[in-house]
């Protein structure tokens, strides 16, 4: 399908922004629903608003991973080149969907140049860890051309945790990864920070430990393809990391990007004060989100341009 109108300009004060937010927490995340409750409201409200003139999306099957691929281009341009970001989204390992990122995906299209694939990978508790990892492993390898991998919460630690099985097998790398408020450590207690948990208007404790247990068994959250966060960090490609400072996931975008760059990595990190969780995916109606899609839309164009990690840092 294509998209023919382009949504207006707008901007929603953050203050409206967060309320909003607060009750699609309350909405959605809530542990006490079935899962199949929980993605079928997230679903129905973060329906994406007019997307870029030029956006079209395409279904695809890569590596027999079903898949939305997102790309605009005005009309009469030709094809898109590489390269292909790969986004993986968020909700926990547990819910969520390409239509969920679909508005962020086009608007980084439109800004990077780059086509953006978006995995419906499999979610638990249906299919626990480690079936997403492993649909996100056949997606890539079905793609050619320069990669970036990239993710949103729980997303992010899918991304970066196919990163590190790649690093660990000797396999090429992609160009770069990008990491939206990532979800990088299971085990971590949420709630030694009170008062983070309470700033963070989205997530809360009960509902990332549902998530958690939903996806792997306790035991293994200390394992890095689950909590990628204890891995060794070094000879990983470019890291882009972008977080709020009120979300419960801010220790981790912050001790990855120390961890990450005390191994050598190439680590831009980005704090955006008094932005919660997953900010960054409304470009457009927010001008923090839009300062974040520019600095992704960089990203691609740096690390996928053969430069490496020039200009990084």
């Amino acid at each position: 399908m294509t998209a023919r109108r382009t949504r207006p300009p707008l901007r929603v004060p953050p203050a409206v922004m967060r309320a909003g937010v607060r009750q699609l927490g309350r909405r959605c995340l809530d542990p006490a629903l079935p899962w199949r409750v929980q993605r079928t409201r997230l679903d129905q409200l973060t329906r994406p608003f007019l997307l870029p003139r030029g956006t079209t999306v395409t279904r695809q099957t890569l590596g027999g991973v079903p898949a939305e691929m997102v790309s605009v281009l005005a009309p009469g341009s030709p094809p898109i080149p590489a390269p292909t970001v790969v986004h993986f989204h968020g909700g926990g390992y547990c819910i969520g969907s390409a239509r969920t990122i679909r508005g962020w995906a086009a608007h980084l299209s439109a800004q990077a140049g780059c086509r953006v694939a978006l995995p419906e990978y499999r979610l638990a508790p249906e299919h626990p860890h480690p079936a997403g990892l492993q649909d996100a492993r056949a997606v890539v390898a079905a793609l050619e051309g320069p990669v970036v991998l990239s993710g949103d919460s729980a997303g992010g630690g899918l991304a970066l945790a196919l990163a590190l099985s790649m690093r660990d097998e000797g396999q090429a790398l992609p160009a770069g990864c990008i990491l939206l408020s990532p979800w990088l450590d299971l085990g971590r207690d949420r709630r030694a920070d009170p008062g983070l948990a309470r700033r963070d208007v989205l997530l809360t404790p009960d509902w990332l430990d549902a998530c958690a247990h939903a996806y792997a068994a306790p035991e293994a959250w200390a394992d890095p393809s689950v909590s990628p966060l204890l891995a060794t960090h070094a000879g990983l490609p470019p890291l882009l990391i972008q977080a709020g400072t009120s979300e419960l996931l801010a220790p981790d975008a912050e001790l990855l990007a120390a961890s990450a760059a005390a191994a050598g990595t190439d680590v831009t990190y980005t704090r955006w004060p008094r932005m919660w969780h997953d900010f960054a995916l409304q470009p457009g109606l927010l001008a923090a989100a839009d300062s974040a899609l520019a600095q992704a839309a960089w990203f691609v164009g740096t690390v996928s341009a053969g430069s490496g990690t020039a200009g990084l840092g």
